[in-house]
């Protein structure tokens, strides 16, 4: 019996979510009105985000591991893991191209960053993004709910290694370094298209900034969000770049973020750096 077949032995709801199932907590003393457990789909291991109940599924239920299938289904997941780490992810077999202009993001911007939706369940309600490293391979996918949803920003699978992104394409020797892939988009679509995302503050790292001085870029602008939370990550961000020599400057818009700025407040920012 592996996982999934306990689930439904036992007549438990669960939802896909990429290398696991998501569940009401199993604690009885949490009442859990929106799932907040996650099962590990092979080894049956959970933890409760929401309480921080842990366990494994088999043994809450006396149900006997077959050791066997265990190790064959370790084994596909490690043999799946190193063929996506060589040749790259795939985009989801419904994948459909994204059209839309939500948020007032234009269809061919949409389109250059190859924007695209699908029912599968890491992806449903979402319009979703391959992020591609500078190789041009898929290391993950980043798909924004559009209808309130949560999480806002999901990447896939779970715990991809995620580059900055787009590829680096500078500005006289500087790039624009922001949150959120919203952020970028926004900029690209309004002509700032050396803006790159860092896919929120928790993912920028002295690794990741050290290969921007491989690509020529001297000069990081780091426009992160307006308020406290991002003003304090910029000042961590630019003591990072300057302890591996590259210059780096903050760019703030008060209380604004960069993926709210109109066409007029982009270009005046777009004068103030390189006109």
């Amino acid at each position: 019996m592996n996982v999934e077949e306990l689930l439904i032995s036992k007549k438990i709801h669960y939802i896909p979510k990429g290398g696991d199932f998501e569940i009401r907590c199993l604690n009885p003393e949490h009442e859990d009105v929106n799932p907040s457990l996650r099962i590990d789909r092979i080894t049956g291991i959970f933890n409760c985000f929401s309480c921080k109940y842990k366990g494994n599924i088999f043994t809450a239920y006396g149900e006997r591991v077959n050791q066997l299938q265990l190790k064959r289904d370790l084994l596909i997941k490690k043999i799946k893991a190193k063929v996506a780490e060589s040749i790259g992810l795939s985009f989801p077999s419904d994948a459909y191209s994204y059209t839309g202009n939500w948020r007032g993001i234009k269809p061919e911007t949409y389109a250059k960053f190859e924007a695209f939706q699908s029912l599968q369940s890491d992806f449903r309600e979402r319009i979703c993004f391959p992020i591609r490293d500078v190789s041009g391979r898929i290391a993950a996918f980043n798909g924004r709910h559009t209808s309130g949803g949560l999480p806002k920003y999901k990447i896939s699978p779970h715990g991809a290694k995620i580059p900055l992104f787009p590829k680096v394409h500078p500005v006289k020797g500087s790039i624009i370094l922001v949150e959120g892939i919203y952020d970028m988009l926004n900029l690209h679509d309004k002509g700032l298209t050396n803006a790159v995302c860092t896919h929120g503050t928790m993912n920028i790292n002295e690794d990741k900034l050290s290969m921007l001085k491989i690509q020529s870029i001297e000069l990081v602008y780091i426009f992160f969000d307006g308020d406290d939370p991002g003003q304090e990550a910029a000042k961590t961000v630019k003591n990072m770049c300057e302890a591996l020599g590259l210059m780096a400057e903050n760019v703030c818009w008060k209380g604004k973020d960069p993926g709210e700025l109109s066409a007029v407040q982009v270009n005046k920012i777009k004068e103030q750096l390189y006109e």
